[in-house]
């Protein structure tokens, strides 16, 4: 049984596959929380000598979860926008075309690929679970399982959920571990 207070939170008691795609959706919900609602002053803010900003975490976050679970889960080529990006002159094209990028423009990108990514992932998982292998290869040393690309995305939101914390503190001040219980994306999708 749910409870709506704790949507977010991934279950008391569960299994591994419930406990990381729980873990994975409570960092996906707060990530989105501590960007939404912003105009593009917001999602363009920095701080200090770093150059990320909430509006290139979007993106990057939203190609993270396309490549995740394309190209490396089955080696099926990443879709637009990334499949046309000038990847050879900037290796960070996600973090700085987001700077030219509408606030619904960024929201949009993240909230599909993230429907994206939840019904390719929910499909693999139906597929052969956790323990099969998917297409990425480290060399020499054999290819990944679908729990360590799951592991990775985790691994990867966790690191930019923090710099997303501090970023919204100094957009307007929000800070918080979680999204409040009624919270819902206010931009986007």
């Amino acid at each position: 049984m749910s409870d709506p207070e704790y949507w977010r939170e991934p279950p008391l008691a569960g299994t591994e596959t419930e406990h990381l795609l729980g873990a994975l959706d409570r960092l996906r919900a707060t990530f989105r929380w501590k960007a939404d609602g912003l105009d593009a002053v917001g999602l363009q803010t920095r701080i200090g000598a770093s150059t990320l900003t909430l509006g290139g975490l979007l993106k990057h976050l939203a190609r993270a979860e396309n490549q995740m679970f394309t190209t490396k889960l089955d080696g099926t080529p990443m879709g637009p926008p990334w499949d046309t990006a000038p990847w050879d002159e900037d290796d960070d094209w996600d973090f700085t075309s987001a700077a030219t990028d509408s606030p619904d423009q960024l929201y949009a990108v993240w909230d599909r690929q993230v429907e994206q990514s939840r019904a390719r992932l929910g499909a693999a998982l139906a597929d052969g679970g956790l323990d099969q292998l998917v297409h990425l290869e480290w060399p020499g040393r054999g290819h990944l399982s679908l729990r360590r690309l799951l592991c990775d995305l985790l691994e990867e939101y966790g690191r930019h959920t923090g710099h997303a914390d501090l970023l919204r503190e100094a957009v307007d001040g929000r800070v918080g571990e979680d999204p409040p219980a009624d919270w819902r994306p206010e931009s986007g999708g």
